[in-house]
């Protein structure tokens, strides 16, 4: 499972949304967008103190994090491994 956590207030997520957004078309792989203002449980479950974040969850465990934004580039690659 792909976490983005986000929140409406955050530029560099508004900027990074697109590239998450064409990244998952492309590689097929799931994104699920989580407002960490709606969602505040969700984001202390997973200790995010910052947006944006991705997180790669495998079998109840953290596989990746990133905090930031990434080239789409980068983000392509480790989405790939997801699959």
């Amino acid at each position: 499972m792909v976490l983005y956590f986000t929140a409406t207030w955050c530029g560099p997520c508004k900027m990074f949304k697109p590239t998450v957004q064409a990244v998952s078309a492309e590689t097929g792989v799931g994104i699920n967008y989580v407002d960490v203002d709606q969602q505040p449980d969700m984001a202390q479950r997973y200790n995010v103190s910052s947006v944006p974040t991705i997180i790669v969850e495998n079998g109840g465990n953290v596989v990746y994090r990133n905090s930031g934004v990434m080239s789409k580039p980068q983000l392509t690659q480790v989405l790939s491994q997801f699959k």
